[in-house]
């Protein structure tokens, strides 16, 4: 009994140091990745800031982020490169505006909307398996409203955005295009899954 007992403390106090590892590591990437200026260049965000975090103004965005994504997911679907992307967001950003402001106009918010190409500054975000280092990034980003409230966003090229109903899970199609689009060493700093499932495998031999 003491044997088992004395194997969960060390496997407690193993997580912990792994966990304190992990989390300085983290603070260091996030700090300055410097990878992070390369990955930049290759991809382009997709941005929708809401009015407020207010519930009705955070709900809105959503319904605007699906309007979009009915919209933009067809033209976007044969896409080939990064400046092909940008070039039909341009083409569309009228278009983008128009139906961002009907969106709000057809859940009775009057307070309008503007798009447009830009870099800006993001802190590091997670997509699903992914983390994405923080720094400047080029995206299409759509503001309701002052712009006040948590944002929505995602990867429009490679097409991370729309490849199904539900926008937040990457498929196999678009980890494919990111693969293709960054490097081995790239895309390891950004794929998330699996580094720290070596903890939980590891403290199955202390249970």
């Amino acid at each position: 009994m003491r044997k088992h007992n004395g194997k969960k403390i060390i496997g407690a106090i193993l997580l912990l140091v792994i966990l304190v590892l992990v989390g300085n590591g983290k603070m260091q990437q996030a700090k300055a990745d410097p990878l992070q200026p390369e990955i930049a260049r290759k991809i382009l965000r997709f941005h929708i800031l809401a009015n407020s975090d207010s519930e009705e103004d955070q709900a809105v965005k959503i319904k605007v982020r699906d309007a979009l994504g009915k919209m933009m997911g067809p033209k976007l679907a044969d896409s080939k490169n990064l400046e092909e992307t940008k070039k039909i967001v341009s083409e569309n950003m009228d278009e983008i505006v128009a139906l961002a402001e009907k969106t709000l106009e057809d859940n009775g918010y009057t307070y309008g909307a503007t798009a447009e190409l830009a870099h800006v500054q993001f802190p590091e975000k997670n997509y699903g398996d992914y983390t994405f280092p923080a720094g400047e990034y080029e995206a299409l980003e759509v503001t309701l409203g002052k712009g006040g409230g948590h944002n929505w966003w995602c990867v429009l090229y490679p097409n991370m955005c729309f490849q199904g109903a539900v926008y937040e899970v990457v498929d196999e199609e678009a980890d494919e295009a990111l693969r293709e689009v960054l490097t081995p060493e790239e895309y390891a700093d950004v794929f998330d899954s699996g580094k720290l499932e070596i903890r939980f495998k590891f403290l199955e031999y202390f249970r």
